[in-house]
């Protein structure tokens, strides 16, 4: 198992016992199965950011407080230096920089997410709220709701986030891009 993986799993079940409620509860509170929301907070499978997204607006807590367990301070401004932000590698094809870890009470969650290229199947979620993508590098696939859109360097795209979606790198080459959960 990943360790970062672990390390929030960890954190989310001690975010669900502080505040006394049942693994029912927090999984109803996700729209999920409560089978579904333990291999979460177990561990054994990979939380998606959208479902840490819902989890920490339904309950009030910063999303970055749950990714690397740390709670942020800044209310003015929080700089986030190239190449500095909060990494996060979610598996060996996606990872996260988060660029406003350290700013408390943000209205969305900017990333710089980089997609390496894989055969394996198109990975999806969902998650309440909306969601900006900028390509910065390289091309993807954006599957929306089974429809496929391809997004070359310098495109961007606004949707509705609770629709199932995913991305994947194209031509055999990494793509990065700016994603923003709102």
């Amino acid at each position: 198992m990943n360790e970062q993986i672990k390390q929030i799993a960890d954190r989310l079940r001690g975010l669900r016992e502080d505040l006394a409620i049942s693994a029912e509860e927090m999984a109803t509170s996700c729209d999920l199965y409560e089978y579904e929301y333990l291999k979460y907070e177990s561990g054994e499978k990979d939380i998606p950011i959208g479902l840490l997204h819902t989890i920490s607006s339904h309950h009030g807590i910063e999303m970055t407080t749950l990714l690397f367990g740390d709670e942020p301070r800044m209310n003015s401004y929080y700089v986030t230096r190239k190449g500095q932000g909060g990494a996060l590698e979610r598996s060996k094809e996606y990872k996260y920089e988060s660029l406003a870890a350290g700013f408390s009470g943000r209205k969305g969650d900017p990333f710089i997410v980089t997609v390496e290229p894989s055969d394996t199947p198109f990975p999806t979620n969902a998650h309440k709220g909306q969601e900006f993508n900028y390509v910065l590098e390289g091309s993807m696939t954006l599957q929306i709701n089974g429809k496929k859109l391809i997004l070359e360097e310098g495109d961007a795209i606004y949707f509705n986030a609770e629709l199932n979606h995913g991305m994947q790198a194209r031509n055999n080459k990494q793509v990065k891009f700016l994603a923003v959960i709102v």
